[in-house]
């Protein structure tokens, strides 16, 4: 699974509500959306009794914690709202494996987010359609995600079995940080090469090699890459975006033609994973990068060890997290915090910034063991409520932001200073963060100001610290953003969300690929730089049996009625 960027931005660590951390990457804004709307519709339906339940959540994406709800803030806030709490329980283990026991058991938790295993909870039967109870109980479900109802029911049978993350409401607001892919380096690095434009991967690589070797007393790794179960992509997608294409997942889309072209077994991966090879024959490449699970590598992102490497900005939030955290207490510490870098193959435009997109194969569903749908439902679209957006993504007024005469929100300096990562785990922004229906994180309110704080111009420049104002002065720009290239609008994407019936040629195509590519990519990676093409040639030679032409046939047509229908 490619791509896999959805849900879990779960690890994007809560940075929409401070502005200097990450934040959820939204591959889900669809240019179509609707208008910024009142603050919520008033309908008795929605109001919801206040008899108090707990209901089961059971969240497919490990690292974060298990809790209530009503443990944070937010959730007891919710809670006095409509009775309802959530016991949340993450993914500990395989995927797949857990999912699997839930099937065959027949048993399932009240709500699931399964995440990549989506498409056999559905075949399983373990979603209740949605349609009746959004109509009967959902009027704030029906203002927001309204205009995606006939693309969610087509791609699922006719029936609205989940809520996808992330529609976009009111105005496109963008992303000042970097959520998406880049290759990062320690700003101490930049600093002593004397802020150099980084734009291409030999020069990348010999930034990180000549640092190293400047510093052999520090016993410094130069770049690690993780590959840990379902996030293995964060080793697999680079040759995409080397090349200039935005994370579409197993292929790189044609703007103009829209011819889908996968990449596994192309040159570009062939061009990546030799310098990693080379890296590796060089003592510079982490060899444990494929047993390390999550866990292990944010820790040695912590470690001040790590000089690169190439990953998500949401899926590094938490490291990115503890060390800007230490930087904010002291000044020296930013030399360790990590800098994003829009890296190609040779320099071209790069991609690596998402347009506007809709991710429509990953959400939250109601399992057929649920006690109370209409409870759950009921929840739902008391959050989906402009004030409870604004609750659960700013927080509370003259708590943690402020509203000025103009009506502009924003955070003092000490609101700012007081959302480290344990404040917001407590307060409830790192529970509320992404794995709910909610808006889309570079949406509006109908009042003009952004959904999400990190993306309001104001808190912005006000959470940026003297180690940010100084790196982003070197290179003259005002924001991380601006490092990158403007993203070409592309209705379909990403690409990867676009459904795949379990069992299909496509879904096996993909099951095939990855079990090849974690075969083979630690055997090219470590393997001696002599051995290489051997090697090579025979992942070429396995490879070559997939159906390939088919596969990239299908996302062709695929592609190509989403942009008829965006018409």
């Amino acid at each position: 699974m490619a791509a896999v960027m959805a849900m879990s931005a779960v690890a994007c660590s809560n940075g929409n509500n401070n502005g200097s951390n990450a934040s959820p990457s939204d591959a889900g804004a669809s240019p179509s959306a609707s208008e910024s709307a009142p603050a919520s519709e008033s309908a008795p339906a929605s109001e919801a009794p206040k008899d108090k339940v707990t209901f089961t959540f059971f969240n497919g994406v490990a690292g974060e914690k298990d809790l209530n709800t009503n443990e944070t803030t937010i959730g007891k806030l919710l809670e006095d709202q409509t009775g309802v709490n959530f016991k949340i329980e993450h993914l500990v283990g395989d995927l797949n494996t857990k999912v699997g026991t839930m099937i065959a058991s027949n048993t399932y938790p009240d709500v699931m987010i399964p995440d990549a295993a989506i498409e056999e909870v559905l075949k399983a039967g373990a979603f209740i359609p949605l349609d009746d109870l959004i109509e009967q109980y959902g009027p704030n479900i029906k203002r927001v995600y309204g205009p995606y109802f006939e693309r969610m029911r087509a791609d699922y049978g006719g029936k609205i079995y989940f809520l996808p993350f992330g529609p976009q409401v009111g105005d496109y607001m963008p992303d000042p940080n970097i959520n998406q892919g880049a290759f990062w380096v320690q700003r101490r690095v930049l600093k002593e090469a004397g802020y150099p434009q980084i734009k291409t991967l030999d020069e990348y690589v010999k930034l990180v090699e000549d640092f190293v070797a400047k510093h052999p007393d520090e016993d410094l790794t130069g770049m690690v890459s993780l590959t840990h179960d379902w996030r293995f992509f964060a080793t697999s997608n680079p040759p995409m975006h080397l090349a200039g294409f935005p994370n579409d997942g197993n292929v790189m889309v044609d703007v103009n033609t829209l011819d889908a072209k996968t990449y596994a077994g192309s040159d570009e991966t062939k061009r990546w994973l030799k310098t990693l090879n080379d890296l590796n024959a060089k003592g510079l490449f982490d060899k444990s990068s494929f047993v390390d699970n999550y866990d292990q590598y944010i820790a040695k992102l912590t470690s001040h060890k790590v000089v690169g490497f190439f990953d998500y900005g949401w899926q590094i939030g938490n490291a990115q997290n503890v060390l800007k955290d230490a930087a904010r207490k002291d000044q020296t510490q930013d030399d360790f915090v990590y800098f994003p870098l829009p890296v190609t193959f040779d320099g071209t435009k790069d991609q690596y910034l998402d347009p506007p997109g809709w991710t429509s194969n990953r959400g939250a569903g109601i399992t057929k063991s649920a006690k109370d749908p209409a409870r759950i439902i009921q929840y739902w679209d008391n959050l989906l409520k402009e004030e409870n957006q604004v609750l659960k993504s700013w927080g509370i007024k003259g708590e943690t932001y402020e509203v000025d005469d103009k009506g502009r929100f924003y955070r003092t300096a000490e609101q700012i200073a007081k959302l480290d990562d344990a404040f917001n785990e407590k307060f409830g922004f790192k529970t509320y963060d992404w794995d709910w229906p909610q808006y889309g994180t570079s949406s509006t309110l109908s009042d003009g100001n952004a959904l999400a704080p990190g993306y309001q111009p104001e808190v912005f420049q006000m959470s940026l610290t003297e180690g940010d104002k100084t790196i982003l002065e070197k290179y003259g720009v005002k924001t991380y953003a601006e490092m990158f290239d403007t993203p070409e609008d592309r209705p379909w994407f990403p690409a990867w969300s676009i459904p795949k019936e379990q069992g299909s040629p496509q879904q096996i195509w993909e099951t095939k690929k990855d079990d090849l590519t974690k075969k083979y990519f630690p055997k090219l990676v470590l393997a001696k730089p002599a051995e290489f093409e051997g090697i090579w040639a025979e992942y070429q030679k396995e490879f070559g049996k997939l159906d390939t032409a088919g596969y990239e046939t299908w996302y062709k047509e695929q592609i190509q009625k989403v942009v008829e229908v965006a018409k």
